[in-house]
């Protein structure tokens, strides 16, 4: 299929559009979309919250009149059910659009290519797979978490240039600059989560909230087989006011979760005295409607997490120093790969300096994404 400049230009914009609801529309995916008259765009609009008025509804509204006869790009397939709003289509078709472009199909069962069979049916023209690349991209947590009933996960930590996340002595404030604290802080306040493992309780007390709130603010999860997280820590302290869940086993006597609980700690209890299971705990939170989840480590954490292939991104802070040390504060200290060859490259690689902090980004490869099927076949695409 062939597409004009203003199509794609049309497209952008409400791909654009669609991330401004990052942190306040999940679980149901970031969507814009854009309205095209006589060659001009007259409206936009974006879902803006759960439960909320979907991205076509506000950018028809904003047109008015003006949408009979116009074109619609949206970057997600618009829904043809009732839900918590009524379906999209119905809208479209009452304003008198004659042509939509979406970016992607919704996979959704109640939508997956529904939506573009009722438009269709009714004489519109369907256009699908504009931008799919990236808008496949922006909505990947949804679309994990509806195919796999997994979240999303994220991996970050900062490191020194030899790769420590703290010294011998467990000192880890500060390896990188306020500039990098302030992303991970920006990130934070989209997520349903933030893990981390006792250690990192034990050394160094965190809070694990956003500063400032963002949208969201992300439930505090500690593995901690034994449910020994001390009652005077920052995280059971706030436990009452900031949601925190002690994920155990086996191996936490019923006192302690009873203490925990009394604090208003949360506890999901796994069976088994060994290590907690990540893929278990992932399924969890997934029916929980978590989207988004944050592993901030330690190095064990994070190792079993990519031991259980759990990990979909990673976002790493490495700065301009060096410790040194000969010791085992790294950051991913899991069963590792027997040969280079087998070592795990990022896909989606982005690369910027945050105040002389390198910032990496990428996606680990995942066979989800691969096998997923996600395109506009041609029964849904037509010019």
């Amino acid at each position: 299929m062939t597409w004009t400049e203003l199509d794609r230009q049309a497209m952008r914009l409400a791909l654009a559009e669609a991330a401004k609801g990052r942190g306040m529309v999940e679980p149901n995916p970031m969507v814009g979309a854009v309205i095209v008259r006589n060659g001009q765009i007259i409206a936009q609009g974006h879902h803006e919250r759960f439960g909320g008025p979907h991205a076509e509804v506000h950018a028809l509204d904003q047109a008015g009149p003006g949408a009979a006869g116009a074109d619609l790009y949206v970057t997600l397939e618009p829904c043809c059910h009732h839900g918590k709003t009524p379906p999209c289509t119905e809208r479209i078709l009452a304003a008198g659009i004659r042509r939509i472009v979406a970016a992607m199909l919704d996979p959704f069962p109640k939508v997956a290519g529904g939506g573009f069979e009722q438009l269709q049916h009714a004489g519109l023209t369907v256009e699908c797979g504009l931008e799919e690349d990236t808008a496949r991209a922006l909505n990947a947590a949804y679309l994990k978490r509806l195919i796999t009933g997994k979240p999303h996960v994220l991996a970050k930590w900062a490191m020194t240039l030899d790769g420590k996340i703290a010294t011998a002595t467990g000192d880890s404030r500060w390896i990188s600059g306020p500039g990098a604290r302030a992303c991970v802080h920006e990130r934070r306040g989209v997520m349903d989560a933030i893990i981390v493992g006792l250690g990192t309780v034990l050394a160094d007390d965190p809070a694990l909230t956003a500063r400032p709130q963002g949208p969201r603010t992300p439930r505090r999860i500690v593995l901690d087989p034994g449910g020994s997280i001390p009652l005077a820590s920052q995280l059971v302290r706030t436990a009452q006011t900031i949601p925190t869940l002690v994920v155990a086993n086996a191996r936490a006597s019923n006192e302690a979760i009873l203490r925990l609980e009394a604090q208003g700690v949360e506890i999901l209890r796994q069976p088994g005295s060994s290590k907690i299971d990540i893929p278990t705990l992932l399924d969890a939170l997934g029916k929980r409607g978590m989207t988004n989840v944050l592993v901030e480590g330690g190095g064990r954490i994070l190792g079993a997490f990519f031991d259980a292939e759990c990990v979909d991104e990673v976002d790493v802070f490495i700065a301009p120093v060096i410790e040194a040390g000969d010791h085992a504060s790294i950051p991913v200290r899991g069963q590792g790969k027997k040969l280079m060859a087998q070592a795990q490259r990022l896909e989606r690689v982005q690369i910027e300096d945050l105040d002389g902090d390198a910032r990496i980004r990428g996606w680990v490869p995942a066979s989800w994404r691969r096998t997923a099927g996600l395109v506009c076949s041609d029964a849904t695409s037509k010019s």
